[in-house]
């Protein structure tokens, strides 16, 4: 059955709504992707999302400690080469507490700023308990916080597809291809999330949390793109200004 209400046909008042919703969101998604950059794209050591970033942010590090894989990578350039490197000792000595007050000015002075705020989730490594918890086996993202981020990527971010595709629903499109597009996104949601626990076990899933970015991705810039074009462009839009 075909639709009548399609996106030329919307009221220049609507097509204000959407196109202001489907801007803001692209925004947020290329926030999203800078911020992916500066996190999981640094955690070993250089800048680019890669796979053994990916490895590295779920799975962990097993050769090292939790402080060493940080140091070498998203942490790197929060101090100087040699104040990393008197750390990255501490932490394969163990962490002897005889050698806590070298140690933790160090601390105080490159790495307070931002571990000692409140509304942060680092450790407060400033504490000698919580920096003699990270010279431990890296592995990689705990179950609390697999958890904690799980549950706000399927709440969250289905109620945003949820939204895309309801306005690219309206558009002129192939149906079974349309179906596809709306659809794919929370079939790639849904495989990213279920691939962060698989690869906090098996390092070998890490290749599946990049597809299911990129799948997600181009679904969702496809509808953006084809939304806004069909609300604006003269080829699809009706005069109605009201």
């Amino acid at each position: 059955m075909k639709n009548d209400i399609t996106l030329g046909k919307l009221s220049l008042i609507n097509r204000v709504l959407y196109s202001g919703f489907l801007l803001t969101i692209s925004l947020g998604f290329c926030m999203s992707a800078l911020q992916i950059l500066m996190t999981h794209g640094m955690a070993d050591g250089e800048m680019g999302l890669s796979h053994k970033d990916v490895v590295y942010s779920y799975y962990g590090n097993r050769n090292g400690s939790k402080l060493e894989t940080a140091l070498k990578g998203k942490m790197k350039l929060k101090a100087p080469p040699e104040v990393n490197a008197v750390l990255i000792e501490w932490a394969h000595k163990g962490a002897p507490e005889s050698e806590w007050s070298t140690v933790l000015p160090l601390i105080e002075k490159h790495c307070s700023k931002c571990h000692a705020d409140d509304e942060s989730d680092l450790p407060r490594i400033e504490q000698i308990d919580v920096a003699k918890s990270m010279v431990k086996v890296d592995e990689g993202a705990s179950i609390s916080t697999l958890t904690r981020v799980s549950h706000i990527h399927l709440f969250g971010i289905s109620f945003i597809f949820l939204y895309i595709g309801w306005i690219f629903s309206m558009a002129e499109f192939n149906p079974a291809w349309k179906v596809f597009l709306i659809g794919s996104p929370f079939g790639f949601l849904i495989l990213d999330v279920l691939s962060w626990w698989l690869t906090k076990y098996w390092s070998e899933f890490a290749t599946m949390i990049l597809i299911s970015g990129v799948g997600y991705g181009i679904s969702a810039f496809i509808m953006l793109t084809v939304s806004l074009a069909q609300m604006w462009l003269p080829r699809w839009r009706e005069p109605k200004y009201y």
